[in-house]
């Protein structure tokens, strides 16, 4: 979204491009106390795809010892992500029902292993028959096919239970979909527009449902919630990493000079994460 020019929020060109990363802190400036030389940091939101940078240690996010820097690089913006889609928006008692499309996107993925660790019963719309059992290894209670009748395919795979939430990052026909599939009092919260078509559906979900629609976008939630809010998010994605409840797919790691190859294979079928590394 960021290279092609759809993100929320772009930087002025030219520009180092890459919004997620670890680096090691190779020297320290005068009078910085708070990180050490050796430590494994987050960079700052955005120019990651390069080998030093000088960065203001305010900035710093540092990442857990024990965290696999693999897993370090790719923890920042989509496991936090789904950390909040679950815990943050509204209070599901465990147990709750949530449904979410893309289920095999980055944060579907963590949305199905943290959903789990809190007890919570997922429901994952993919598009290819392939990505339903690697789901269901992954902790997904049911994953379903695209266009297999979204509303009464719940319907009958909660048992009539009511869905509280659902997550939607596409948009258009899907999204009106899921709206439809809420239970009474239920919400919806879109934080991604994979199509960007229009979401269309009777206004009567509203009125007589009481269905509540709102959007997230993570860089926004940490403005607001300051470096605490932020810190507490990231300590649990840690302690789920730790303790292997929460494993973000790595399908391969390319060296900057293969950059090309890392483009293209991002840019093909696959369920894990491509790195980029020095």
């Amino acid at each position: 979204g960021m290279i092609g020019g759809s993100y929320g929020r772009l930087r002025e060109l030219p520009a180092v491009a890459g919004r997620e990363g670890v680096g090691i802190v190779d020297a320290l400036g005068a009078g910085v106390r708070d990180v050490g030389v050796g430590a494994h940091v987050r960079f700052p939101e955005e120019g990651t795809w390069q080998e030093y940078a000088c960065i203001d240690a305010k900035d710093l996010l540092v990442v857990h010892g024990s965290v696999p820097v693999e897993q370090a690089a790719v923890s920042f913006i989509n496991p936090p992500t789904a950390y909040c889609l679950l815990t943050k928006i509204i209070d599901l008692p465990k147990g709750s029902w949530v449904v979410q499309n893309a289920g095999n996107s980055a944060v579907g993925v963590s949305v199905i292993q943290i959903a789990k660790a809190c007890g919570l019963k997922t429901i994952s719309q993919v598009r290819r028959e392939a990505l339903v059992e690697p789901l269901k290894a992954m902790g997904a209670d049911h994953v379903v096919l695209e266009g297999s009748g979204w509303a009464k395919t719940v319907k009958e795979l909660t048992g009539g239970e009511p869905v509280r939430l659902a997550l939607n990052s596409i948009g258009g026909e899907s999204a009106s979909d899921q709206i439809k599939a809420l239970g009474e009092g239920g919400t919806q919260v879109t934080f991604g527009g994979m199509v960007g078509d229009p979401v269309r559906f009777p206004t009567r979900f509203l009125i007589f449902n009481d269905v509540r629609l709102i959007g997230f976008w993570w860089d926004k939630w940490c403005k607001k919630s300051g470096p605490k809010g932020v810190r507490e998010v990231m300590d649990a994605v840690y302690s789920m990493m730790n303790d292997g409840s929460l494993q973000v797919p790595i399908e391969t790691t390319y060296s900057f000079a293969e950059y090309k190859e890392a483009f293209a294979r991002d840019k093909s079928p696959r369920l894990g994460k491509v790195l980029l590394t020095p």
